[in-house]
């Protein structure tokens, strides 16, 4: 890549097939497996049956055609009307021959390309993809409690994601930086973002002066041509549709100027059954359904072919409450469902690693560990919120981001074929009958040779017995998780940029600012 220096720090190999990540003074903080994008080679679960599938889409097609979608957003508004939909003022319908024939254009499968090539991602097919938790307000630790997001915590959240392997996009801010002013927080954001991660990069859809000054950024981080920027696709941005039935300004603003700079969208309803979509799961997927697919449509009407993602994001409340529940099994399902959907329309989906609990406890495991699991078992290709998420999304956590990655990596050991091979090596008939009824296999030759990479080996769980784990200071898994986090955080490295493009980086953002950056109300 033109102005780029790339990583030559050399890794020694581990145990395991796994590779530390030297801090400053030499040693791994932990041993994690090789960044590398994992493929899922699982059928995928599909509780719906053809008629099923039919069903939602039959739903669909009569939201669109018969009750519209709000376009709020009077240039999208125009592009439908062109297009052939039939508009009354903010209200676009689509009939079901349109819906498919965009449909047809977006492709089944594209990649995104950061600043560090090695790093590029396949969005489509069974590859998968795992980001970090993006967008909440505040943060939590052992030691400060819930307190508001500041630029020094989003920095820290920047470090953690570009550490851990498992973590293969920077999506979103990891926590609101809220210290930092809304018209130039994306620029101050951008450049953090772009200096201490060489991973593929996320712009909040929010109006055209953030994104293309994102662009810009990007670009330039990159060290492109704005042709090269073009030709494939450098970053990508989520949409979220105002449930129920709407699309608000902002964010098909944003999102049709990166669709002419062929950037990818990914499209995702925040659809909770018994709130703001039907109480029963089938009618809350076939909203969201209908909702992603008219902003797809407009997608692909303005820029034929542009890589888009159908996201999920349907779960269901807690009708005591009224607050978002996740990781549920009506969640699940909605997952799967989703997944089916995606397959039926040919183009890649977005699922999310999230949980309702307050504090990274065994509520959060469960709830997030249900939560990736539904993405694996639905043929999920962008898990957004896979490390940190809490509280529904309000909170990010640096040790449940760690707690999180140590799940991400035992799916990624999950996926690797040569745990269910069946060579005659591993079928092992001969060790079987060296060992014969009376013996053990702890000293045999077949597993000497392979007892250092057999199975997977956790960083964060702690597998000694009680009288062990007792002496050695009885801590807990999220104090374990908070010292790693510590060391992490004060033995990282940014990955290198070339100083050339690091200072035109900060010229940008430094006119920027002077002009005043972005608008704060829409």
């Amino acid at each position: 890549m033109d102005g780029q220096t790339e990583p030559t720090e050399p890794r020694r190999r581990r145990a395991g097939g796994r590779r530390g990540h030297a801090d400053r003074a030499g040693t791994a903080v932990i041993d994690q497996m090789p960044f590398r994008q994992p493929r899922n080679p699982d059928r995928p679960t599909e509780p719906l049956d053809a008629d099923g599938v039919q069903a939602i889409h039959k739903g669909a097609m009569r939201i669109l055609s018969e009750i519209g979608i709000e376009f709020l957003n009077p240039t999208a508004v125009e592009h439908m009307r062109r297009a052939g939909c039939r508009v009354d003022g903010t209200n676009v319908r689509m009939d079901e021959d349109f819906v498919m024939e965009m449909m047809g254009k977006a492709p089944s499968e594209f990649t995104i390309t950061p600043r560090n090539p090695d790093k590029r991602l396949t969005i489509g097919g069974n590859w998968m993809a795992f980001g970090n938790v993006s967008s909440p307000p505040n943060y939590w630790d052992l030691k400060t409690g819930k307190v508001s997001g500041t630029w020094d915590r989003y920095v820290e959240f920047l470090k953690l994601t570009q550490y851990f392997n498992c973590i293969h996009f920077a999506g979103g801010y990891p926590v609101e930086a809220i210290d930092i002013h809304a018209s130039v927080r994306h620029l101050d954001c951008l450049e953090a973002k772009l200096n201490l991660t060489d991973k593929v990069v996320h712009a909040y859809s929010l109006g055209r002066e953030r994104v293309e000054d994102v662009i810009e950024m990007t670009r330039i981080a990159g060290g492109l041509t704005h042709e090269a920027f073009d030709a494939t696709p450098r970053m990508y941005t989520n949409i979220n549709s105002v449930s129920p039935l709407k699309h608000d300004f902002p964010m098909l603003e944003g999102a049709m100027i990166l669709a002419k700079r062929r950037q990818p969208i990914i499209i995702t309803p925040f659809t909770l059954a018994g709130a703001m979509a039907p109480v029963t799961m089938a009618g809350a997927v076939t909203l969201s359904m209908a909702e992603s697919l008219a902003a797809a449509c407009l997608l692909q009407y303005i820029a034929p072919g542009v890589p888009i993602a159908l996201g999920t994001f349907t779960s269901n409340v807690d009708m005591k409450s009224g607050a978002p529940a996740f990781g549920t099994p009506e969640y699940i399902r909605a997952t799967q469902m989703t997944g089916q959907m995606c397959r039926f329309y040919g183009v890649p989906m977005r699922a999310s690693g999230v949980c309702a609990a307050n504090v990274p406890d065994g509520q959060a495991m469960w709830e997030t560990t249900a939560s990736l699991w539904s993405a694996v078992q639905s043929g999920t290709n962008v898990i957004y919120h896979a490390a940190g998420w809490l509280e529904g999304g309000l909170i990010a956590s640096p040790e449940k981001f760690v707690m999180d990655c140590e799940v991400l990596q035992q799916m990624q050991r999950y996926f690797d074929p040569s745990i269910w091979a069946t060579t005659e090596d591993d079928i092992a008939v001969e060790a079987i009958r060296e060992v014969g009824p009376n013996g053990h296999y702890f000293g045999c030759q077949h597993t000497q040779d392979r007892y250092q990479t057999a199975f997977y080996q956790p960083f964060l769980s702690d597998w000694r017995n009680y009288e062990a784990w007792d002496i050695a200071g009885a801590t807990w898994t999220a104090e374990r998780a908070h010292d790693m986090s510590r060391r992490i955080i004060a033995g990282f490295e940014a990955p290198p940029m070339d100083i050339a493009i690091r200072e035109e980086l900060a010229a940008f953002v430094r006119r920027r600012k002077e002009e005043g950056g972005a608008p704060t109300d829409f």
